[in-house]
């Protein structure tokens, strides 16, 4: 055995905070490192997280999803060698699509989809969430892949599922989309 301490999650994150120390001000592009990683710590420790969108993350296409959605979740399975991270939501009846961060920015309507990014929110499943109740991942996280948004744009145009999100989200949000 190695003399490296071994920690919990909690420790860990505690000998962090007080390793900066109160007269510690952290880089500008790091200020919120620590809210991202105790964020994953907790979907990891089997609670769910909310995490903001956008930034170095990614950010999320809502669809339906209807048995159109799935067929989607299949052409992008066979596109990607298994599907990027997809989060089913059954009390609202939609899928959460992660896709590579800005693709909001760069996100033209779409009459089945809608994409957010910052400086919006979600809530990820605990990581070993594989069913409900509650949203569970439909297909994990893997760190290695998020879901391509051309594929997902033509898929979701090919398949077709509805009903759009549109109107349910304006609602939710107070925002057009």
């Amino acid at each position: 055995m190695t003399t490296a301490a071994i920690y919990t999650q909690a420790e860990m994150m505690r000998a962090l905070d007080e390793s900066v120390g109160a007269a510690r001000v952290p880089a500008a592009d790091m200020a919120d490192l620590a809210e991202v990683i105790r964020a994953f710590l907790a979907v990891e420790a089997r609670s769910g997280a909310r995490v903001r969108l956008g930034g170095g993350l990614f950010d999320v296409v809502i669809t339906s999803s209807v048995v159109e959605a799935r067929c989607v979740v299949t052409v992008i399975d066979e596109v990607q060698g298994g599907c990027g991270p997809v989060i089913e939501d059954p009390e609202n009846g939609w899928l959460y699509w992660l896709v590579p961060p800005g693709s909001c920015a760069r996100w033209a309507w779409h009459g089945h989809a809608v994409c957010l990014g910052a400086p919006h929110t979600i809530t990820l499943p605990p990581l070993s969430r594989g069913v409900p109740p509650g949203p569970y991942w439909l297909r994990p996280s893997a760190s290695d892949r998020l879901v391509p948004v051309g594929p997902l744009r033509d898929a979701l145009a090919r398949f077709g599922p509805g009903p759009a999100p549109h109107a349910a989200l304006a609602a939710r949000l107070g925002i057009a989309v």
